[in-house]
Formats: C-alpha cells, structure tokens, sequence
C-alpha cells in the first residue's frame, strides 16, 4: 500500500540551532499518526514541514505519491489542516467562516454538511466571536474537512472541549479514517493518543526516539504493570541509596513529591522485595498500589519528563 505521506531525511536549522535532523515518517491510508513530543523538541517544525508552512533544509517529502516541493498547490488541495492557535476573522458567523474556506477549493462537500458533522447546526449563524472555546475548535474543524481531504493534519484537535465534544470529535475521525483516509495527529492527551493512534512516533531533540504502535511501546519499554507506592517520610541519601543496591529496579523509579513509581514485569515479586528491603531499614510503607501502564509511562520513561509538563 502506497503511503499518503512520506517523508525522508528531513532536517531542519535555525542559525546553529538543529531543531529536526533525519525524520523519516509515513501515513498511511485509513491510519493515524501520533506525533509526540515535548515542547522544543521539533516537533511543531516537522508538522510545518510536513504541511508545506516550512521548507526543509534537506530530505523530501512525498504526499499523494508527489514531491510537495514541486506539487504544493495540486496537494494542498486534498489536504486539511487545523492549527493550534487558529485566528479566523470573528465577526464572520460559523456559516461564513466554512464556505469561506470552501471556497479555496476546487471540490469541496456542502457546508451545511460540514457544520452539522461538527454538531455545530444550532450556532450556524452565530459570529465565532460569540461561541465558547470548545465551539470555535469546532469550527475550525469543520474548515479542516469541509475538503473530505484525504490527509488530515490536526494540532491539538480537542483542546477546550468537555468530554462528550471530545468523544464526539474522536468519532467523526475514526469515520474518516475508515474513508482509506490518513491523519497525522499532534496531542497532549494521552488517552486520545492510544484512542485514534494507529502507529505512534515520539520525537525528541529533533530525532525520532521511539516509534510504533500504543500497545507495543507500552510492551517495550513499560510492561503491562507499574508499581506506585510511597513512604511515611521522606528518605535520606543513604538510604536511598541502600535501596538502589538491595533493589535491581528500584534506580528506575520515577519519583514526585516523595511518590514513587516504577514499571515492573513481576509486581507481586517486586512488592515483596519493596516490603522485606524497607523492613530490614527501618523504614515504613504508607500506601502501595499497581495500575496498568499507558503511553504517558511511555512518554515520560523516554523524554524524563510528563506530556503535561512538556
């Protein structure tokens, strides 16, 4: 199957700044990418790129089997994007605001359509000035298809919605996907991430560190369990590090606000050794807990730092 989207090699510089170097992605039809990473890590450059905004220093990028070099106005016309900060002119109304963007193409699906995929036929002649946060992403939605493009770009797609427009919006994009359509989303929360994520790529110091599907980086560098617990004070160096050598994964516990956790193959066996280790120093458990791991273990056991604080 021919990839909607590849890139190849791509780099980017800013001065002596190298904010992308060698990223190679693909997307495929009727999939989703995550895009991960922190803030500063290339990633908001590499979607740039990706969406013609920006031009590489080095490396190409394919889409629709074209060089967007060469083919940007051809391409662009079945791709759609959302922006993150997205300014449109508020005084226009929701209906305005699509059929302003329809407009820009050459086929495009009927705006009502559009407003109504969005649950937005109730505000459609209300200016954007007038609409909460949540109701303007939507409507910047609504642009971003109003296309029916065959590559969806999408910047934080459900910042400022409550959970049911969220559920909702997850909805319309599993639709879409399932129109041999491809996306490539950018987001901070995880659970959407493992929801509409096919494949997922995190990307850090400009690089791709880790890349694959949600359940397969949790396998690899979390496991299924991860093991929290806690202690009735805080710790000393010494015993700190007298934990450290009793305890083989006790150094890759993360730790915040003297809560600890760590991702273990065998919890049961790992509570035991915590407990038999504490006992012999004197030192007292105040809780201890497992859960299962997610992409946000995954995220902060790669990048050293949660996706909320990136």
């Amino acid at each position: 199957m021919e990839a909607l989207l590849s890139a190849s090699s791509l780099r980017k510089t800013f001065g002596d700044f190298v904010a992308v170097k060698h990223v190679d992605l693909e997307v495929f039809p009727g999939e989703c990418l995550a895009l991960l990473g922190p803030n500063g890590a290339g990633k908001t450059t590499t979607v740039e790129m990706l969406e013609g905004l920006q031009t590489p220093d080095a490396g190409s990028i394919r889409i629709f089997g074209s060089e967007l070099a060469s083919h940007r106005r051809h391409i662009l016309e079945e791709v759609g994007v959302m922006l993150q900060d997205t300014q449109l002119y508020k005084k226009l109304s929701v209906r305005e605001t699509v059929s302003l963007f329809a407009s820009f193409f050459k086929k495009a699906i009927d705006v009502g359509e559009a407003i109504k995929m969005v649950q937005l036929e109730d505000k459609t002649d209300q200016r954007l000035e007038a609409l909460s946060g949540g109701q303007k992403q939507r409507a910047y939605l609504a642009c971003a298809l109003v296309n029916a493009p065959r590559l969806l770009f999408l910047d934080e797609p459900t910042t400022g919605l409550d959970p049911q427009a969220r559920r909702m919006i997850w909805s319309l994009l599993e639709q879409h996907k399932k129109k041999d359509r491809g996306i490539l989303l950018t987001t901070h929360y995880m659970d959407e991430a493992e929801q509409l994520a096919d494949r997922i790529a995190v990307i850090d110091h400009g690089e791709i560190i880790a890349r694959g599907t949600p359940q397969s980086l949790i396998e690899e560098h979390c496991g299924q369990q991860m093991l929290g617990f806690r202690f009735t004070r805080q710790l000393s160096e010494q015993e700190l590090a007298s934990l450290n050598q009793e305890l083989s994964w006790f150094n890759h516990t993360f730790s915040s606000n003297d809560e600890y956790e760590a991702s273990i193959d065998d919890p049961l066996a790992a509570i035991e050794q915590l407990q038999a280790a504490a006992s012999r120093l004197s030192i007292k458990l105040d809780k201890v807990n497992m859960r299962r791991s997610t992409l946000e273990d995954v995220f902060l056991k790669l990048t050293g730092r949660s996706i909320r604080d990136a």
